[in-house]
């Protein structure tokens, strides 16, 4: 007797696969590298692709889904504020806007915040509130740093201190020079009577997780406030409690007795968990630089978007998900750099706060393929530079999930030992 055929679902499953990947090579401009998932729904930190093959998700976006994926507190806020007001433009005073913006001036100092739609348009922003500061005197340069990331507008690329994003998009806009990070005398030295501002990343994330020094951040601010320059911090991918502070230049300085604080801040991802909001807060003294007729966002703080953050807001407050972040982070980290003192040959690093971890492998691990094994077993992660991994999980990861992520990067690292 023959042996029965198996059922043809798995040919079906892969058929769908590859139909909505042709959807994409045909209509979808092949701006992006994408991995070969086709992911289909998602609950709290894991996802599903189409083939039913659940993943633990640590990428979480890019550092974007604050609260995991479907939560039910950020459904009822797009349901109930959906049945009032979607949008209605800037042109008009709306309640939402306005709390959120009072929800983040609170968390940080007095000032004013204006609201957009992404990390980018958030650093656009800065970029022209500094020239519109430093107008009058002649002043348009904003110093960056090398390794930085700040978009991928003409003046994000300009500003980014990474050679791979700029390449293309000759000329550049003018008005900006990277200096290495962490390096204070050379930002000194890069100073002319041409330059109104310095911006970095307080963690910069694309470049690997690098953590700016307290005494690097302390001394920006005295530099600033010697050359009446200001301060800007990009915290689009650090910011909104992932490293266990509100804003990741708060970890960095908080056993600094230091009061420190930068003259605007930009912010997205997390922000909305997963729906579209940023915003950038400028501290009070200088709250009237922007006047009316100087900048604008047709989308920017929607009732629907600001509703969300609102939401977000509450329940990371309400289950403390910031210590959640804190003492579940430094579980992994402790739990990575064991493996690091295990296996030195595969990993020669681990560094991060919070849920915003690098794993840096040696140099003949590269991150895209380390990413895509950990694929095969069921996690997603995020490649950054050439050899490090991030982790930028939701914030309310459970302990029992963050040990099944160790599990899985133990089982690979153990694996790529033997190869050895």
């Amino acid at each position: 007797m023959k042996e029965a055929l198996q059922p043809p679902a798995p040919a079906i499953v892969q058929n769908e696969t590859k139909r909505v990947q042709e959807l994409f090579d045909k209509n979808v401009v092949p701006s992006y590298s994408r991995f070969d998932l086709v992911l289909e729904r998602g609950e709290g930190s894991y996802v599903w692709d189409v083939d039913g093959k659940r993943y633990l998700d640590l990428a979480g976006g890019i550092a974007v889904c604050s609260l995991g994926h479907a939560h039910p507190e950020i459904t009822k806020a797009l349901t109930e504020q959906s049945k009032k007001l979607i949008h209605v433009s800037n042109l008009y005073y709306t309640k939402p806007q306005g709390q959120l913006a009072e929800r983040i001036v609170e968390h940080i100092a007095p000032g004013r915040v204006f609201f957009c739609n992404s990390g980018a348009e958030a650093n656009e922003g800065l970029f022209k509130f500094a020239r519109k500061f430093g107008y009058a005197a002649g002043r348009y340069e904003i110093i960056t740093t090398t390794d930085s990331f700040h978009g991928r507008t003409l003046a994000g690329i300009a500003a980014t201190g990474q050679e791979k994003v700029k390449k293309g998009f000759a000329p550049e806009v003018t008005g900006f020079g990277q200096v290495p990070f962490n390096d204070l005398e050379a930002m000194r030295r890069a100073i002319t009577k041409t330059t109104a501002a310095i911006l970095i990343e307080p963690v910069q994330g694309e470049s690997g997780v690098t953590i700016a020094k307290p005494e690097y951040l302390i001394g920006l601010r005295r530099l600033c406030d010697e050359h009446n320059l200001l301060l800007l911090f990009d915290e689009v991918q650090a910011g909104h409690f992932r490293t266990g502070k509100f804003q990741s230049w708060l970890r960095v300085l908080e056993n600094e007795k230091v009061g420190l604080l930068p003259d605007a801040v930009s912010m997205a991802k997390s922000l909305g968990g997963g729906f579209p909001i940023g915003a950038f807060w400028i501290r009070e003294r200088f709250a009237n630089v922007l006047g009316p007729g100087t900048h604008a966002s047709t989308f920017g703080g929607t009732p629907l978007a600001c509703a969300v953050a609102l939401k977000i807001f509450d329940v990371i407050e309400k289950e403390d998900l910031a210590d959640n972040a804190r003492q579940t982070g430094e579980f992994i980290l402790g739990g990575l750099q064991e493996l690091q003192q295990r296996f030195p040959n595969v990993i020669k690093g681990v560094r991060g706060f919070g849920f915003m971890i690098g794993i840096e492998f040696q140099a003949q691990f590269k991150a895209v393929d380390v990413v895509k094994e950990l694929h095969k077993r069921h996690l997603l992660s995020v490649p950054a530079g050439t050899s490090v991994i991030r982790l930028l999980p939701a914030l309310n990861l459970s302990r029992g999930e963050a040990q099944d992520g160790l599990r899985i990067i133990e089982s690979l690292v153990a694996d790529l030992a033997k190869k050895q």
